[in-house]
């Protein structure tokens, strides 16, 4: 094997763009593994983890190309698919019909030329405090993409957002479906009266997509970030959104979904929403609370519907003969989605105690940098700390095909527990991928003598994008077994560890 690494200064690129070129360069004959990245802190780490030198000079405004070849002879076929996939993005972005020239250079500009009254942002933590400002300073309503800003902006944010009659959702809100119209990470789901209020991304995925399962249609759900309803933040967005789905005449009934709240928040939220006169449920995490599934199932039978049976879907390879096969004694669970690892977290902790995770619920059980422990892990790889620099791994899933390798060849890890996540801006083709890492993870325990099962949650619909009914075929093919509801799968892989016990 041969490695090149090697520093572009200056040579920016967004990380999006990034992953499309890796993927190119990936595919050249001779070529290993490749990675070309913004050197991030994040991204060097990466790189150094995969045994590739990463100069210490290296910063976040270089470009760093890590090739790994089979040979010495390949590296230079690697660096010219590198040019040509870079020379690619360049010819992309210098094509145009012309109107770029005219096009506004800021959200005030762009406001005052057309009936906006949304603004999208997805800029870098750093910048995306300050177009937001702009927007709500040109009377827009904001959906805030971007994580990594401080509590202290989105509270700011939020109370100028307040004062100006419009909505802040965000920070780091992924999901939002207004009047239809799918924002961010948003599955295709049918049109109702239900509205969700949610502190939840894949959260809100979850339920959208349990109600579609159960013939349940949506009017609005209006994202107002993972830490509304936390002490520090105080519900702002999610009072704003209450009130706003009050108004709507197309909106007969709401959920809230949160992760674990604060709890004086949780109750004066609860008041304000019995004295708008809403009907509202709520499908909020935390010890001794409902799992998502199960509030949905309380939300069906309050509202007069029937609960169906929840698809799940077995996975169809013969297992290998269990006699002389071992198995890991810990559940890993690898994530894309944050609600869904906390949610798996909450379910599992009543059976295995405490978990490991970058997202504990107890600071002691927080993971160091490398991510690793002998026992329970749950990793979210959606969290903060794993996408500065990086697209969202729904989008780029490469950190987490790269831990599931390592998982399999890892004798303490028995059963595996994972997330997909369908719809508009997730990935346009993520079952493959994660369908061969996991063939590839069960071979690796097989070859070793242990029997490694695999549970997915996914969560989509049919009339994604993606096609759930494919994905769900290329995963139980390669050996996999996937279910609709997050808590099911949770419960699946612990009977599995049950069963080696």
């Amino acid at each position: 094997m041969s490695t090149h690494v090697e520093l572009r200064p200056g040579a920016y690129h967004d990380s999006v763009s990034l992953m499309q070129v890796s993927r190119a360069v990936a595919g050249t004959p001779g070529v290993v593994a490749a990675q070309v990245a913004m050197a991030t802190e994040l991204n060097v780490d990466v790189l150094r983890s995969m045994g590739f030198d990463v100069p210490d000079k290296a910063g976040p405004n270089d470009l760093v190309i890590a090739l790994r070849t089979d040979t010495p002879d390949a590296v230079a076929p690697g660096l010219a698919a590198v040019a040509d996939a870079l020379a690619g993005l360049r010819a992309t972005s210098d094509t145009g019909s012309g109107d770029e020239a005219v096009a506004p250079r800021t959200l005030g500009s762009a406001a005052s030329r057309a009936a906006a009254t949304l603004a999208v942002i997805s800029v870098p933590g750093q910048h995306a405090v300050t177009e937001a400002f702009d927007a709500i300073a040109s009377g827009l309503s904001v959906m805030l993409f971007s994580d990594n800003v401080s509590v202290e902006d989105e509270v700011a944010l939020k109370d100028a957002a307040a004062a100006a009659d419009v909505l802040v959702m965000g920070p780091d809100c992924g999901t939002a479906h207004i009047g239809g119209v799918a924002l961010g990470f948003a599955n295709v789901v049918r049109p109702g009266s239900v509205g969700i209020v949610a502190a939840s991304g894949t959260g809100a995925q979850q339920v959208m997509c349990l109600l579609d399962a159960a013939g349940v249609g949506v009017s609005h759900c209006l994202g107002v970030g993972g830490r509304d309803l936390r002490a520090a933040v105080g519900g702002r967005s999610t009072r704003q959104a209450l009130q706003a789905l009050a108004d709507d005449p197309a909106t007969e009934s709401v959920i809230v979904v949160s992760k674990p709240p604060d709890a004086v928040v949780l109750a004066e939220v609860e008041a304000q929403a019995a004295a708008l006169g809403l009907a509202v449920h709520w499908a909020v995490l935390g010890a001794g609370r409902p799992d998502l599934t199960a509030s949905v199932e309380e939300f069906l039978l309050a509202r007069g519907h029937a609960v169906p049976t929840w698809p799940s879907w077995p996975s169809t390879v013969a297992e290998p003969v269990r006699a002389g096969l071992a198995r890991g004694p810990a559940l890993r669970g690898l994530f894309c989605g944050g609600t869904l690892a906390d949610e798996a977290m909450t379910v599992a902790e009543g059976e295995l105690g405490g978990i490991r995770s970058n997202i504990a619920h107890d600071a002691t059980l927080a993971l160091g940098p490398d991510l690793r422990d002998d026992g329970h892990v749950v990793i979210d790889f959606g969290d903060d700390g794993l996408t500065r620099g990086r697209a969202h791994p729904m989008i780029d899933p490469t950190l987490r095909l790269e831990r599931i390798a390592a998982e399999a060849a890892d004798p303490t890890c028995g059963v595996l527990l994972l997330d997909l996540v369908l719809g508009h801006g997730s990935h346009p083709d993520p079952a493959d991928e994660l369908a061969d890492a996991v063939r590839a993870a069960r071979s690796t325990a097989l070859a070793a003598g242990r029997d490694l099962p695999v549970v997915v949650s996914l969560t989509g619909t049919d009339a994604d994008p993606q096609g759930r009914a494919r994905c769900v075929s290329a995963l139980v093919a390669a050996g996999a077994s996937v279910y609709l509801s997050n808590a099911a799968a949770t419960r699946a892989a612990l009977d599995l560890l049950r069963s080696a016990r």
